[in-house]
């Protein structure tokens, strides 16, 4: 506009420079010459007056469109920041939507993959005992069965586990076993039961299950699949049986009570009464503690039999290990074992002194001995001396193989063993050698 209004001040400028100059020229002493001139020059000014409104109607025109521009100018700023502020509105939607995104994708996945079955909550494990040996057994000199070279499956379990909650469980196990008396290999029931967990200060279980000692010592020796613990290996106490069961943790100490029918988890007999199994234990740098009692009248109370005695027995283990090594001992003391239903009492104890020296993780030595009165009051002359040397290779958590010597003697009487009665009049040998081996899954 200030261009505009310039261009018109010069051009009247001009004009009235034009019209001075005229008005000089006319006061210069003239000639005699017509009047003409003067005509002509007010023609001139009434032309500048033209130009001059003409100029300002001009002027007039740009000024106004000028003011128009500026119109649309503010007007398209207000629409700019209109289309601005909407398009930002718009921009919080979407990103408000696209956070919903994952929720519903979940919900949809949800809704779309089917609702889990019965086996997502329930795992299957199996656990087998086997060798590859060759036994010389011998009685009173002369060779008996078990003589001779073989494979041999001692334990094949199946495991199956459902849980129903995050406190309610069950558990069937099975067990396979050659029962070389009968000479069949026979299915048992070795676990079936409801579970409970509270807490982990307890666990309550009815039904077959795992007794307080022998599962415990079993772990704290480390070789089952070579042999039984020493209480166990004698019959002096069995892994499993029917009744309830509640067992738990406080802190270091371990406990587990069971009242069971007494007779074993492959003889659910009814009897009079029940008997109580209990243990308690602790661990704590590299030492296993462990103590447990058993009382009752191991299933023979029944209708028209009598019973004399009751059968106690008391456990003890103590074991110290690391990366590198592990020394233990377990003990045992029985009274009646062998004499619930007869007149005369008797006692029995043994001890088993076990270790192992692991070279490699993979690799390891071991050995035990184990010496047993079976019948301290009736036959004191009665004794069990057993041992066992082995050197093992784990090449995985879950498969072992051991190579291994064992040899159990019997002197003045027989025994019943986890490898056969073994015995005679004055002595009776066990031995055998070969391959030793679990798998686990």
């Amino acid at each position: 506009m200030k261009s505009t209004t310039n261009l018109l001040t010069t051009t009247v400028l001009a004009a009235l420079l034009t019209v001075s100059a005229g008005a000089h020229a006319n006061a210069r002493p003239a000639r005699a010459k017509p009047q003409k001139p003067a005509a002509a020059s007010a023609a001139e000014v009434s032309e500048l007056r033209a130009q001059i409104q003409e100029l300002k109607t001009l002027v007039t025109a740009q000024q106004q469109a000028q003011q128009k521009t500026g119109a649309d100018v503010q007007a398209a700023r207000a629409a700019a920041q209109t289309a601005a502020a909407h398009a930002q509105a718009l921009q919080v939607q979407a990103d408000n939507e696209i956070k919903t995104i994952p929720t519903q994708v979940k919900t949809a996945l949800a809704a779309a993959k089917p609702k889990p079955g019965w086996e997502s909550s329930t795992t299957v494990s199996g656990r087998m005992y086997y060798d590859l040996t060759d036994i010389q057994q011998k009685k009173d000199g002369a060779k008996v069965p078990a003589t001779g070279a073989n494979l041999d499956i001692k334990r094949f379990y199946i495991g199956v586990d459902h849980k129903f909650s995050d406190t309610y469980s069950a558990n069937v196990t099975t067990d396979v076993a050659y029962v070389a008396a009968d000479g069949l290999t026979q299915v048992y029931l070795k676990k079936a039961y409801l579970q409970a967990k509270y807490s982990d200060a307890l666990t309550v279980r009815l039904g077959a299950s795992d007794l307080p000692w022998v599962p415990f010592a079993e772990e704290v020796y480390g070789y089952r699949f070579v042999e039984n613990t020493v209480a166990d290996k004698d019959k002096f106490a069995t892994s499993a049986d029917w009744g309830a069961h509640a067992l738990g943790k406080l802190g270091k100490v371990s406990y587990a009570v069971s009242l069971v029918n007494g007779a074993g988890y492959k003889n659910p007999t009814r009897s009079k009464d029940m008997d109580i199994e209990a243990r308690v234990s602790t661990a704590f740098d590299g030492v296993t503690l462990g103590a447990g009692v058993y009382s009752g009248k191991l299933g023979k109370a029944v209708q028209n039999v009598a019973t004399y005695h009751t059968a106690n027995r008391v456990n003890l283990i103590a074991a110290y290990g690391n990366a590198k090594f592990k020394v233990g001992a377990e003990y045992f003391a029985a009274e009646n074992w062998a004499n619930v239903t007869t007149v005369a009492s008797d006692k029995s104890d043994g001890v088993s002194v076990f270790g192992n020296f692991n070279f490699t993780p993979q690799i390891s030595a071991f050995g035990r001995y184990d010496s047993v009165k079976p019948s301290k009051t009736i036959n004191p002359q009665e004794k069990e001396g057993y041992f066992n040397l082995g050197l093992n290779y784990e090449p995985a958590k879950t498969v072992d193989f051991a190579l291994v010597y064992k040899r159990d003697a019997v002197d003045n009487g027989s025994l019943a063993t986890s490898n056969g009665t073994i015995g005679g009049i004055h002595k009776g040998t066990y031995d055998e050698l070969g391959l030793f081996g679990q798998l686990r899954w």
